[in-house]
């Protein structure tokens, strides 16, 4: 099932999140709800060959998150990570 010409790295995830939350996701740490694997989004499996998108972690292949976007909305599962830190600009 996750045969690497089925995925792609976290990279893949940079459009459809930043649609979602105008920020680079890619750089974000997230940490597995299955193995406690710390890491950039950028290292998560990207599974996009489907309506959605499909981040599995690259230690023990859980489900990380899950994102489903129509023309007016977007659902996001998060369910897979613990925590998702996102970098927050400097305020001015």
């Amino acid at each position: 099932m996750t045969s690497s010409n089925l995925w792609t790295d976290g990279n893949a995830l940079a459009g459809p999140l930043h649609d979602v939350f105008r920020a680079d996701v890619t750089t974000a740490i997230g940490r597995c709800t299955a193995c406690g694997r710390t890491g950039p989004m950028a290292e998560a499996r990207v599974f996009d060959h489907a309506p959605g998108v499909i981040a599995r972690c690259p230690t023990c292949d859980q489900v990380l998150l899950r994102l489903v976007r129509s023309p007016d909305r977007a659902w996001l599962d998060l369910r897979g990570l613990m925590y998702l830190q996102l970098p927050v600009p400097e305020q001015t």
